[in-house]
């Protein structure tokens, strides 16, 4: 039994360390990226290049017609409070873009990070609406300090008013948008509507060393959450020859379901649309979004969504609105679980996972050490909450590590009885395996006891990973030499290799800490595994978040001050016990008659 468990966590290893080679977290340094030209005021994608008049085909069968397509370039007026800065663009009376001004676009310069920059249409703009879409040309009806309203007529029969305000101050997150979208018929017969359609936003990737990992569109259906990756568009590879996947690139890939909210999201920032009532359905297209790189390069390519809903008949002189909250800013999960701003459980685009519980008691923890000791005005604040938060998690589970040690320290002292049992029955396994659970229940020794300390921090370890994919907080956050936390902390290459100090610093407290650790194993091929174990964690965490590392080598000096002292301390007594076999009946002779 314990060969094959050894052959089973060998093969294990072999896997992870398969799947980091086939999947790097963290692609090698690419080749430089090429010049983009940023997108100016009026740029060619907001321009109108269909007919000035006529029908406009419509893949829904739209019965409206625009009389008018105005090719007019178009016009932006912006919105701004605390935290953003909002574009909004008369082509479709939609959100041409989003300054975030709390976040840098790059470590150490002041431009600030811009959601929807690149972008297939303006976000909020309907999609497949004749006169409405993002070729139309709204008029620009007011515009106050946190609120503007766009109209536009069709054929004098549809009249469409798009009104946005920015929340805040106690009426919701300062990173979202209230939009509502009134439709008024102005005749005196029905009106049929087509089916609607609105783009949630593009997603690019945060920057030139990018290859969209994290790319994805994702939806709630009021039970599951979902999500398409980027990667599911892009044919080829070498699974696609043997009928696994397209062996071509799709434009794009549609789902039937019930949308409580939509997202489209990159690694550190995400758009996420809650209508008031649910959507029907959700399209994700792969869109290249800086258009002078080369096909091939996947920098090249973002993700946009698109959400479909249903619009009523209108009455003659009838109106109806369609309304929906649009959240544009960071991934930050104490954000998003805010209950008194989001209401449908918009804190699944963290994607934590499995493990999502564990990644959501760290986050919290660390977010509320974070303001404990003042982070935002401390030094290196987020690398202390996560020094603080590990050692706190540690003495949590003093305890645990105690009674493990004692269980590791009797196991090692039964070793050559266990050896003696495996060559006594070395041509019967089961007899072996038999000879030693009962050599455990003589002397009171829990075989996994030893391993209760590696189960406990195995689901804290993947929740913090799932964790740094997601939380923006971390991004440009410096500890010690690390300028971003969640980046590795490459401080110089050697031929093109990066020099990362924490991973090194990690493999090296974990090596400490074998040393010092008894083995509760004799078995050769187990002992080789726990030593070689380090050097394989090291690489498979080499390229990762260095806040990984941070975590994991603050736990390995915690965990060397507490093997050090539990060394010290006087081996536990084996105390023997008579066992009973059960098959013989324990009768107890009847005394005699005087």
């Amino acid at each position: 039994m314990d060969k094959k468990n050894t052959v089973i966590g060998v093969l294990l290893i072999v896997a992870a360390v398969a799947s980091y080679i086939a999947f790097p977290p963290v692609a090698p340094q690419p080749p430089p990226a090429p010049a983009i030209e940023t997108a100016p005021t009026t740029h060619p994608i907001a321009r109108n290049t269909s007919p000035a008049s006529g029908p406009a085909s419509s893949p829904h069968d739209a019965t409206l017609t625009a009389t008018t397509r105005s090719v007019a370039p178009a016009a932006l007026t912006k919105l701004r409070n605390e935290f953003v800065e909002v574009s909004f663009t008369n082509a479709g009376g939609a959100i041409d873009s989003i300054k975030l001004l709390k976040h840098a676009a790059e470590r150490g310069k002041d431009e600030r990070y811009i959601l929807n920059q690149f972008h297939a249409a303006p976000a909020l703009s309907f999609v497949d609406f004749p006169g409405v879409d993002k070729d139309a040309r709204y008029e620009l009806v007011s515009s106050r300090s946190s609120e503007i309203v766009y109209r536009a007529l069709i054929d004098n029969q549809l009249e469409v008013i798009r009104r946005y305000k920015l929340l805040g101050d106690g009426s919701g997150d300062p990173y979202q948008i209230r939009h509502e979208t009134t439709f008024r018929n102005l005749g005196n017969q029905p009106l049929p509507l087509p089916r609607g359609a609105i783009n949630i936003g593009t997603a690019a990737p945060v920057n030139a060393e990018d290859y969209g990992l994290y790319l994805n569109v994702g939806y709630w259906d009021g039970e599951d959450f979902d999500h398409i990756e980027r990667s599911k568009l892009e044919g080829g590879g070498f699974f696609s020859s043997f009928g696994f996947g397209s062996k071509s690139d799709l434009p794009y890939l549609d789902r039937t379901s019930s949308i409580q909210w939509a997202s489209v999201k990159n690694q550190f920032f995400a758009s996420v649309l809650t209508p008031d009532e649910p959507g029907t359905g959700i399209r994700i297209a792969r869109v290249k979004v800086y258009p002078q790189a080369p096909v091939e390069d996947h920098r090249a390519y973002g993700v946009t969504g698109i959400t479909y809903f249903e619009l009523k008949p209108l009455a003659a002189h009838a109106s109806l609105t369609w309304g929906a909250t649009y959240f544009a800013g960071p991934k930050e999960y104490t954000r998003l679980s805010n209950t008194e701003n989001f209401k449908k459980d918009e804190d699944k685009a963290m994607q934590f996972g499995f493990f999502g519980w564990f990644a959501k008691l760290l986050i919290t923890i660390m977010s509320k050490v974070h303001s404990w000791i003042g982070g935002d005005s401390l030094a290196w604040g987020w690398g202390w909450s996560i020094v603080i938060t590990t050692l706190f998690l540690k003495i949590v589970f003093v305890p645990f590590t105690l009674a493990a040690s004692r269980s590791s320290k009797r196991m090692a002292k039964l070793a050559p009885m266990m050896k003696e049992l495996r060559e006594k029955h070395k041509d019967s396994p089961q007899k072996a395996q038999e000879a030693m659970m009962r050599l455990y229940k003589e002397y009171k020794v829990n075989p996994l006891g030893g391993c209760i300390p590696v189960l406990i921090t195995i689901p804290f370890f993947i929740g913090f990973f799932s964790m740094l994919q997601s939380t923006s907080e971390l991004r440009f956050a410096a500890f010690l030499w690390a300028g971003d936390l969640s980046a590795p902390d490459t401080i110089a290459r050697i031929m093109g290799f990066p020099l990362n100090i924490m991973p090194l610093l990690m493999g090296g407290t974990m090596i400490v800490q074998m040393r010092l650790t008894p083995t509760p194993t004799t078995d050769n091929m187990q002992a080789t595994m726990f030593k070689i174990m380090p050097w394989i964690f090291t690489l498979f965490c080499y390229n990762f978040s260095c806040a990984l590392a941070l975590y994991s080598t603050v736990n390995g000096l915690f965990t060397i001050g507490q093997q050090v002292f539990i060394n010290r301390l006087p081996d536990p007594e084996l105390e023997k016990r008579v066992l009973v076999d059960p098959k013989i009946k324990n009768v107890t002779p009847k005394k005699k008659k005087k």
